[in-house]
């Protein structure tokens, strides 16, 4: 019998390619409707950072020994409840990054480009060459906070637009060709555009608040496609509506799937449903990666993934 997984997250695609390889418990309405085999059977869970894991929720699963999370950010499973558990845990770091980074181009352009309003401006026949003329993307300067697979990525992709980049993260990052600047707030002094690549958790938390915010200015944008806390909503909206900031561009919010009704009335700001990394080659690398650790969970090799608290533990099957 094909290994058995229990799955908590709702999109298709994971439901359809795992289904194909393992007997699929769909748990996205809790663990309730599984029969005491089952729960037995079910070693491995698969779910996203957004939606994660207690540690109560762990406990349905009595076998459980392995939880993959299909993203890069995992900040819903509780890891330590894992480890007390024996719970493994692996994450899909990089697969994602291409596409977040794509994304993050495109809310860029079409913000400071104003993209949105020009479209339904030309859809409603009020074509207008009247329009306040939207400044270059190109030459200017950008600020990364996070240099990881993302941010990486996305330096990669402006400095084809001729935009100079800097960036913040919890290291420096010697081998990248770029400047690290020691504070996140220096950073937004110094930038145009400020893009939040970072994962959300305690250590995030409203890290792009009121102070930073007016560092980055008038003229300012800020862009976020990591999660929703790192940035204080209150705070921007109070930006933008006061003029201090110039625009935004989000794919991500605070209290998702809510989007502040201040947000949705601006003209100056970009928004998208947290789809950044949905792109159906994404989904199959990462389908293709939690296979891989599952497989080698299974064997009791070395997980291929592992979340850094992991990577200290020795493995088990």
């Amino acid at each position: 019998m094909p290994q058995q997984i229990a799955i908590n997250i709702k999109t298709q695609a994971y439901h359809r390619m795992l289904g194909e390889r393992f007997t699929l418990h769909d748990c996205t309405g809790g663990y309730a409707h599984l029969t005491d085999e089952e729960r037995a059977g079910t070693r491995v869970l698969i779910t996203a950072g957004f939606k994660g894991a207690t540690g109560a929720e762990m406990d349905e699963l009595p076998n459980l020994g392995l939880i993959c999370c299909v993203g890069t950010g995992y900040e819903g499973i509780d890891v330590q409840a894992a480890i007390d558990r024996g719970i493994r845990v692996t994450h899909g770091a990089g697969v994602n990054a291409g596409a977040v980074a794509d994304h993050a181009m495109a809310l860029l352009l079409a913000a400071v480009r104003c993209i949105p309003h020009q479209d339904r401006l030309t859809r409603s026949g009020a074509w207008n060459y009247t329009e306040t003329p939207r400044p270059l993307v190109s030459r200017k300067k950008m600020g990364i906070f996070g240099m990881g697979g993302i941010g990486a990525a996305l330096a990669r992709r402006a400095a084809a637009f001729d935009i100079e980049v800097s960036y913040h993260s919890r290291s420096p990052k010697p081998d990248l060709p770029y400047a690290y600047v020691p504070s996140l707030l220096e950073l937004a002094e110094r930038v145009d555009y400020l893009v939040a690549c970072v994962p959300g958790g305690a250590a995030t938390q409203h890290a792009v608040n009121a102070e930073v915010l007016a560092a980055l200015g008038p003229r300012g944008y800020l862009f976020n496609v990591g999660r929703g806390t790192v940035v204080d909503t209150d705070a921007l909206i109070a930006a933008l509506q006061a003029g201090t900031l110039k625009g935004a561009g989000l794919d991500v919010f605070e209290n998702e799937p809510e989007v502040p009704a201040a947000l949705c009335a601006m003209e100056n700001v970009v928004l998208t449903p947290h789809m950044a990394g949905n792109a159906p080659e994404v989904q199959e690398m990462a389908t293709d990666l939690m296979c891989d650790n599952i497989a080698a969970f299974t064997a009791g090799a070395p997980l291929v993934t592992p979340v850094p608290e992991m990577k200290a533990l020795a493995p088990a099957g």
